[in-house]
């Protein structure tokens, strides 16, 4: 680095107990004629505590029994999934919450020729949004049981679960979606309700 030092600024402050860092003691530690350190990669994380509420706790309790849920909003009608409680549109409680179906259509997706997972899946794999018949919103999953050239928008797919001895309260006992064997849903229809 040329010229001045620059030092950091605060950007803004945090409130009283939400981060602490201990005092680091210089006393003992002789860096000698070493060169200034200008940059330092550090590997960081941060642990979230996660309050899910009432509307997405009953989500979540569905799905550990195989069951598929969102919610009704009482202006638009739309069915939202995961529930909130409340309508992202108009901002009011929603009041009925709706079953729907283990079946759904392929809205968009997206070919994945690198394993982002870390988990060895085998690529090229199939990220997709898929939308559950009876809902408004796509939910992402993977769809899986036919090559992935064979994947396209409007494609009928089904939900294949995990067994019932792994069923926990996660979006991820729907371990992907593969094809069925209906009809394909038209693309028209799916880019006026703004899916595509």
């Amino acid at each position: 680095m040329t010229g001045e030092a620059k030092t950091d600024k605060a950007i803004s402050s945090l409130p009283d107990g939400l981060w602490s860092q201990p005092p680091v003691d210089m006393s003992q530690i002789d860096l000698g004629e070493s060169e200034p350190i200008q940059r330092v990669r550090i590997p960081a994380t941060m642990r979230y505590t996660y309050s899910p509420g009432k509307a997405t706790t009953q989500f979540l309790r569905a799905l550990k029994e195989k069951r598929f849920i969102g919610d009704r909003c009482p202006t638009t009608d739309k069915v939202y999934v995961p529930p909130s409680g409340m309508s992202p549109i108009v901002g009011r409680p929603t009041i009925e919450t709706v079953e729907l179906g283990h079946t759904g259509t392929v809205t968009t997706f997206c070919v994945v020729d690198i394993d982002f997972t870390g988990g060895g899946m085998e690529t090229p794999y199939v990220s997709a949004l898929v939308l559950p018949d009876g809902a408004d919103i796509a939910v992402y999953g993977l769809v899986s049981g036919v090559a992935a050239d064979e994947v396209y928008s409007g494609q009928r797919v089904g939900a294949v679960w995990v067994s019932d001895e792994e069923l926990t309260t996660s979006l991820e006992n729907i371990k992907y979606w593969t094809p069925i064997d209906e009809p394909d849903v038209d693309l028209d229809e799916l880019h006026e309700r703004g899916l595509v």
